[in-house]
């Protein structure tokens, strides 16, 4: 409906100039357009004058009028299309190139119907922006996204949580706050796990790290630090090895081609300036040479 002072111009534009549209009911005198003009005439005291819609598609006829009046904004009319387009199978395309409004603007109407159908209706009547109900149905669709991405992962790794959340007896965030920690738990024992594999390849013959746990002598907390710890240690060794190794290589061309016959004064004089360790090295090199 017009406001106030503007049906009171109508009226005044009936009384002077007559009713130039008629205004038009159904075959059952449901009206279907023209209320304003109807209560234009009632102010004005001018009989209206009606004609009868015979055509087999009445709502589209209602939005086709409405979207077009000059008094609804760019924003109301992107919307009441939208409306439209939701039960007459249009496209957004062609009511956009029918109606002379843009795309963007009809696709915008369109979230805010699919996603915030309660200020769709506010944004056809005109009480709020298109602008500001797109914004809102933005952040709508994307909760519903994250709570579809939710609900998904708990359906694929605890669909015994997703049941309870379908029964009421969990929300969904505490279900999901249930399902990080029992990952959280599984990654942890899988560490510890991989952790007791390497120790046992290694040689070592304590108990395995989970074994205690599971027996309560250390709490899987500990079990955890100390598989760390030992994964942490086990890789600096390795890495230190390997930089020796490569660095005992680099110079082993040079130190073979100079290393004397055993048992010569040369030979004796050569490890006599040595370390023991370094001479054990010489020693268990020449051998392998």
């Amino acid at each position: 409906m017009l406001d106030p002072d503007e049906l009171l111009d109508l009226a005044e534009s009936i009384k002077t100039a007559g009713l130039l549209e008629d205004i038009v009911l159904d075959t059952d005198g449901i009206l279907l357009d023209g209320r304003n003009r109807l209560a234009a005439c009632e102010i004005a005291g001018v009989e209206p004058r009606f004609t009868t819609y015979t055509g087999d598609n009445p709502r589209a006829l209602i939005f086709s009028n409405n979207v077009v009046r000059r008094h609804l904004t760019k924003g109301q009319q992107a919307m009441i299309t939208a409306m439209a387009c939701s039960f007459s199978g249009h496209s957004l395309r062609g009511l956009a190139r029918t109606h002379g409004l843009s795309r963007s603007r009809l696709s915008a109407a369109n979230v805010v119907l699919k996603y915030a159908p309660d200020l769709a209706e506010q944004v056809r009547i005109g009480a709020f922006p298109l602008d500001a109900a797109y914004e809102a149905a933005l952040e709508s669709k994307a909760k519903i996204a994250a709570m579809q991405e939710k609900q998904g992962r708990l359906d694929q790794h605890a669909p015994d949580l997703a049941k309870q959340v379908s029964e009421g007896r969990l929300t969904l965030d505490e279900a999901i706050a249930t399902l990080a920690e029992r990952q959280e738990q599984t990654r942890i024992r899988k560490e510890i796990t991989d952790a007791d594999v390497l120790r046992k390849a290694d040689g070592h013959m304590t108990p395995p790290l989970a074994q205690l746990a599971e027996q309560g002598d250390i709490t899987w907390t500990q079990a955890h630090q100390q598989a760390e710890e030992y994964v942490a240690q086990r890789r600096t060794v390795i890495h230190e090895t390997q930089q020796a190794i490569e660095q005992a290589a680099q110079h082993w061309t040079t130190i073979r081609a100079q290393m004397p016959r055993p048992g010569t004064a040369l030979a004796r004089e050569f490890h006599a300036g040595l370390s023991p360790e370094a001479g054990e090295l010489i020693t268990h090199l020449t051998a392998l040479a």
